[in-house]
């Protein structure tokens, strides 16, 4: 079985190409993908081939862990049924290409464990479900704090504030230095931080990835407060110690999801606790899929691009979309 995915054979170097799928087993699935999402975080580091060393990483690959789909063959052991709509966080199911991401193909091959049913009405929005799990795991368990200053307002950070309003906690400030992105804040507060007098957050998230911040962030915590590096940091990270020293500050790292964020994310939504609209903010067909990448990389008003594989599926013609966040 062969299917068209996104290739990325070298920093900047990005097309559609065919690629032989292996043969599914009596656990796996066969999803035919409809939307895939572009992430700027990762995906950007390997574009740009500033990505560091990670295991499993290097050229080619098939980019993309935010896929939604249709199950089109169920394997006995499954536990799923052709038609079921599922969530993929992609998969390693590509012959001569790597799979360290793998969700942007129109065909994937994954074992059923790693998928997640969704409801066939999220359309483009059931992509986003690994970014929503991610927020949720930065912040669940014991002994973790709401967040009352969120540092970015891209779409973890805006997911960041959602889970804070579902979980009953007070709004959350956020940061954002991009006037553009200042837009969208239901129920909190979204502002240029040079607005910003408090020097008493008890909990910082930080969703930018921009290690340069921490001493920024320290100097606006409480004594005996957290912050959360959120975010994923390509360079070193270091502060200044005695300010942290004087303010018992802690450092936590948010590493990425579990399974068990994945289902309480996708309870979240289904009971309406969670929203995951105005989050997407540019669509484009495969056929455009170079200059939707650049787009999403480069373009500081795309909040998340996704790709449609299927124009049936995302109800517009082949040509690049804007949708306003």
């Amino acid at each position: 079985m062969q299917t068209d995915a996104i290739l990325l054979k070298g920093p900047g170097d990005l097309a559609i190409d065919c690629l032989t799928l292996s043969e599914p087993g009596a656990s796996d699935l066969v999803v035919e993908v409809a939307h895939s999402g572009i992430s700027t975080g990762t995906e950007k580091l390997f574009y740009t081939g500033k990505m560091p060393p990670f295991p499993g990483m290097g050229y080619p690959l098939v980019p993309g862990y935010e896929a939604s789909g249709i199950v089109v063959e169920a394997g006995r052991d499954s536990g799923f049924s052709t038609g079921d709509a599922v969530f993929v966080p992609g998969a390693n199911c590509f012959d001569g290409a790597r799979g360290l991401f793998g969700g942007a193909a129109r065909y994937l091959v994954t074992d059923a464990a790693r998928a997640a049913r969704i409801d066939s009405g999220m359309g483009a929005e059931g992509a986003l479900l690994a970014l929503a799990a991610t927020a949720r795991h930065a912040m669940a368990g014991l002994d973790r704090g709401l967040p009352d200053l969120i540092v970015g307002h891209g779409v973890l950070g805006r997911l960041l504030a959602r889970l804070v309003l579902a979980a009953g906690g007070p709004p959350p400030t956020v940061w954002e230095t991009a006037p553009a992105r200042r837009t969208g804040g239901d129920g909190y507060r979204v502002i240029d931080p040079e607005e910003d007098p408090r020097r008493d957050y008890s909990t910082i998230y930080d969703a930018s990835g921009n290690g340069s911040l921490l001493d920024l962030l320290i100097g606006r915590i409480a004594k005996g407060g957290e912050v959360v590096l959120a975010g994923f940091y390509t360079e070193p990270l270091s502060f200044a110690f005695p300010p942290a020293f004087m303010k018992e500050v802690r450092l936590r790292v948010a590493a990425e999801w579990q399974p068990k964020d994945l289902e309480a994310t996708r309870a979240l939504i289904e009971v309406g606790a969670l929203s995951l609209s105005g989050l997407i903010s540019h669509r484009a067909s495969t056929d455009d899929a170079p200059q939707a990448y650049r787009t999403a990389f480069e373009d500081s008003t795309c909040l998340k691009m996704i790709l449609d594989w299927d124009p049936r599926a995302a109800g517009h013609d082949d040509r690049p979309k804007e949708h306003a966040a």
